[in-house]
């Protein structure tokens, strides 16, 4: 099964490194190659053995550092590793950890250049073939199963390590890139502690970011030097003839005059109940004392009630009295001139300004009337004259 799925992930490197978009490198500053590269890389592996390698399978991590000396040719040198895992299942069934790490010099060659007419391309599909050294270690978990595991290795165990692999990488910027590598590594037969007589092999599949640097600028085509022009002496110009003119200019002229009118304003405070404190900070008391503001001759009535649903007659008259009298101190307390209030009255429940609404009843009704004073704009044509002197040639 791992097999199989190393082989679709590098056709489908390859697939999509074909397809994608060829981009010259017209308009570009700097050339693409010669380079230096340094990236970062994270995925899963597995070691190829007879236990359910998906059960096996761990994370991995690798760093890399390299150059490409010519649009085709490259190399690197990888540091993979750190956590593995085998298993066994003949009998006793288990699985053990371990860990390694992996240096390799690889050789990478890039398909879309070779075979390609540009020597840049947004997306690139490379070759990866190398040989370095592995170093495992921490292996306590399968030397504790010796008696089944009779050729298992205990403290650090050095083996070779060949890789062949295949790389998409898709370039997003000048200096960064993204790819996916897989690649599959040939190391000694005793590696995951087992033995069958020919080399072990680990798959790995990994995502990475590397950072591109180390460009080279483009030389600039000199260009031919021309001849000078000479520009022909021009001939001239004729002495300008002025002369001058009346224009006449209109505008509007802007003033403005007194103009009064009558204006009235309604305002309602509901209490709750058993309720007659009014603030003087009441939006209600705010906006009529706003009204009255610049006012002349204004007038004022505060009528008070509360509702019939609730007490009885005498307390309820006592209600409506104290909230009409605390709606005209938050007035007064507001900055309205007392003279302007001409009426403080109270219905107690005798009134139901809203007979379909009980707990409407209980509230204060204040109506003001004043004369404004408003500026009223008028606009008069009026032009002025204005001498002009122009070419006439």
């Amino acid at each position: 099964m791992m097999k199989k799925l190393f082989a679709v992930c590098m056709f489908a490197a390859m697939a999509l490194a074909v397809s994608a978009q060829e981009t010259a490198d017209d308009g570009k500053d700097y050339k693409p190659f010669p380079r230096m590269f340094v990236g970062v890389q994270g995925g899963a592996q597995t070691t190829l053995t007879n236990y359910n390698n998906f059960k096996i399978a761990t994370p991995t991590a690798s760093v890399y550092f390299g150059s490409w000396f010519t649009p085709v040719v490259g190399a690197r040198l990888h540091v993979n590793g750190i956590w593995n895992k085998g298993g066994y299942d003949k009998g006793p069934d288990f699985k053990y950890d371990y860990k390694y790490i992996t240096t390799n010099v690889d050789l990478l060659l890039n398909m879309c250049t070779l075979f390609g007419k540009k020597s840049y391309y947004p997306v690139n599909a490379y070759l990866i073939g190398g040989i370095g050294l592995n170093t495992a270690w921490d292996n306590d978990d399968a030397y504790a199963q010796k008696a089944v595991l009779p050729r298992v290795w205990d403290g650090t165990r050095f083996s070779h390590n060949a890789r062949v692999g295949a790389m998409v990488d898709c370039n997003v910027a000048k200096h960064w890139s993204i790819n996916l590598e897989v690649a599959a590594n040939s190391l000694s037969d005793r590696y995951n502690s087992k033995v069958n007589q020919k080399d072990d092999w680990s798959l790995t599949a990994q995502l990475g970011v590397t950072y591109k640097f180390g460009f080279k600028k483009k030389e600039k085509k000199s260009e031919p030097e021309l001849e000078p022009v000479v520009e022909p002496t021009p001939e001239p110009a004729p002495e300008p003839v002025w002369a001058t003119r009346i224009d006449t200019i209109w505008y509007d002229d802007v003033t403005y005059k007194d103009v009064t009118a009558d204006r009235d304003i309604k305002k309602e405070i509901f209490f709750g109940l058993k309720s007659d404190g009014v603030n003087q900070d009441d939006a209600q008391i705010t906006a009529v004392a706003n009204f009255l503001k610049g006012v002349k001759n204004g007038e004022i009535t505060i009528t008070s009630y509360a509702d019939k649903g609730t007490g009885n007659s005498k307390s309820n008259m006592n209600f409506s009295k104290k909230r009409a009298e605390n709606t005209k101190n938050a007035l007064i307390k507001k900055g309205v001139d007392p003279k302007m209030i001409k009426s403080v009255e109270w219905k107690g429940d005798t009134v139901q300004p809203y007979p379909n609404d009980n707990d409407k009843n209980r509230l204060s009704v204040i109506t003001a009337h004043g004369v404004y004073t408003d500026k009223e704009k008028v606009v008069t044509k009026k032009f002025r004259t204005k001498e002009v002197r122009y070419q006439v040639q």
